[in-house]
């Protein structure tokens, strides 16, 4: 991997720092948050529904 300019590197600190506080705080608060795993999203967290939504199109709606 090529070395980021130090303004860059401190644009990704920043945004990674302010990703974890925020999984972080809504982790102690219960709720789910969406994230991208395996090339798709995922729902995690303590009240994430059962069934995976399909958040692929709005509304959870299909195009059938």
């Amino acid at each position: 991997m090529s070395q980021l300019a130090p303004d860059t590197q401190e644009m990704l600190n920043s945004l990674r720092a302010a990703v974890t506080e925020t999984l972080e705080r809504k982790r102690r608060l219960g709720q789910y948050a969406v994230i991208w795993k395996d090339g798709k999203p995922e729902l995690a967290g303590g009240d994430a529904p059962e069934s995976q939504i399909d958040i692929s199109h709005p509304q959870g709606s299909s195009t059938s």
